[in-house]
């Protein structure tokens, strides 16, 4: 697993990329989400598109980053999830705590109006 991120409008956009599987993967990128919220970055939007694969490490990572981003006061957004990551999000019932949406630019607006 890659991840690239940007920060525009106090708004952190991560990017990730390949499979999140296993505990090592989501290590670093749970690292980088903590490195912001201690600068001040309390919202976030995961573009999770182009994520192939995930497992149940994938997901606690997801929910770690979540659980992150509201104890801080904000909140995580997931934008467009790959058809295999979105039916896990569903079958793990998932999708009914995460905001999905469709573009970076639903994310922001959605981030913006909390």
């Amino acid at each position: 697993m890659k991840f690239n991120s940007k920060v525009k409008d106090g708004i952190l956009t991560i990017q990730v990329d390949g499979d999140l599987i296993g505990q090592e993967a989501g290590l670093d990128l749970i690292e980088h989400i903590n490195d912001h919220i201690s600068s001040g970055i309390t919202n976030s939007a995961m573009d999770i598109s182009n994520l192939r694969y995930m497992n149940s490490s994938g997901i606690g990572v997801l929910i770690t980053s979540l659980t992150k981003f509201r104890n801080a006061g904000g909140e995580l957004v997931l934008i467009k999830p790959s058809e295999s990551v979105k039916k896990l999000l569903i079958i793990t019932k998932l999708n009914s705590i995460f905001t999905i949406v469709d573009t970076e630019e639903e994310a922001i607006m959605e981030l913006k109006n909390k």
